[in-house]
């Protein structure tokens, strides 16, 4: 049986205290009525260099750092006409990413949707449709986000002899989306075929890559294989999970952070299944320590931790601060 099928609504965590407040003046400029011409309108390069100074605060998770930098970027970009269409829509991609770490999905929605009418080829709506379906995975809604995955990945199915980097990492990406709301919903025959296809699509490229039309996302042999490690958790196989972990390909180009923080917190998850306490805790505190503005948002993360609280008979001071950091009740 299909895992939506037992749901009568899905599941939807907001945003934490203080979030909103935060980015307050984001979303303010994201719902502003269209404004009057600009007497000097921003240009094309000079967006693109405010972009690419904001890029590495999405990658790093400083996320606060960027939310103060958003709305004169997102304002400034609006101005953009035809010529500057691109920026325009990496811009609303940025600010769709982070706003969906941050768990403000009605507002991450809107401008993922805004970036996908504003796409200029395939290849730039790849980009803005993979977040969308994260995003509705991350509410789950994972029959809309299997649905609207598959049928991208079948419309950009390469030739795979003739296909370039960018063209496999575009449809590989798509099919481990996929693959992870398959998964998810308990279609494991599905899922397994999309990561099969994944994997293929890795093996082509040979390398770990960063496509020209995404902003962060890295696609290769090491992002396919962290995918699995989740898959097997899924599937509830924590002890085949540390099995996957412990060979990770290593190559010039690394997965983003929040492919490998994810993945420590898969680690994590799998040692508090397989009852390894002592190293699940050490694996939730250096996620933590290398992403601190991402981790309290992360429910794999207070999932792993009630874990370990219900194992134990005794918490630690740094076991019942991150419970704080989590807002877990004890």
């Amino acid at each position: 049986m299909q895992t939506m099928a037992l749901v009568a609504t899905p599941r939807e965590e907001g945003a934490r205290a203080g979030m909103h407040e935060l980015w307050a003046p984001v979303r303010a400029e994201l719902v502003r009525p269209p404004a009057a011409e600009a007497d000097e309108p921003a240009t094309p390069n000079g967006v693109a260099q405010v972009l690419a100074v904001s890029v590495p605060l999405y990658r790093d998770h400083h996320f606060a750092e960027l939310a103060a930098v958003l709305p004169a970027l997102l304002r400034d970009a609006d101005t953009l006409t035809d010529d500057g269409r691109s920026v325009r829509v990496r811009v609303l991609q940025l600010a769709a990413g982070a706003l969906t770490h941050t768990r403000q999905f009605d507002l991450a929605e809107l401008v993922v949707r805004r970036a996908l009418a504003d796409a200029r080829d395939r290849m730039e709506s790849s980009a803005s449709v993979n977040t969308l379906a994260w995003l509705l995975i991350r509410q789950g809604r994972l029959d809309e986000a299997l649905s609207l995955a598959t049928q991208w990945a079948d419309d950009l199915e390469p030739r795979m002899s003739r296909a370039t980097a960018a063209e496999l990492s575009a449809w590989g990406l798509l099919l481990l989306r996929a693959s992870g709301a398959a998964a998810r919903n308990n279609q494991t025959g599905v899922a397994a075929d999309m990561l099969r296809l994944a994997r293929s699509a890795a093996t082509a490229i040979g390398r770990e890559v960063r496509p020209e039309h995404e902003n962060v996302r890295t696609f290769g042999p090491t992002t396919v294989r962290m995918l699995t490690v989740e898959d097997a958790l899924v599937k509830d196989r924590p002890d085949t999970a540390l099995r996957l972990a412990e060979r990770m390909p290593l190559y010039a180009v690394r997965p983003t952070i929040s492919v490998r923080s994810r993945h420590g917190l898969d680690v994590a998850n799998a040692y508090a299944r397989l009852g390894r306490f002592a190293e699940s805790f050490g694996k939730l505190s250096e996620v933590q320590a290398g992403s601190p503005e991402w981790f309290p948002n992360q429910t794999p993360a207070r999932d792993t931790l009630q874990t370990i609280i219900d194992g134990r008979r005794t918490l630690t001071p740094e076991m019942r601060h991150m419970a704080d950091t989590l807002q877990l009740s004890l």
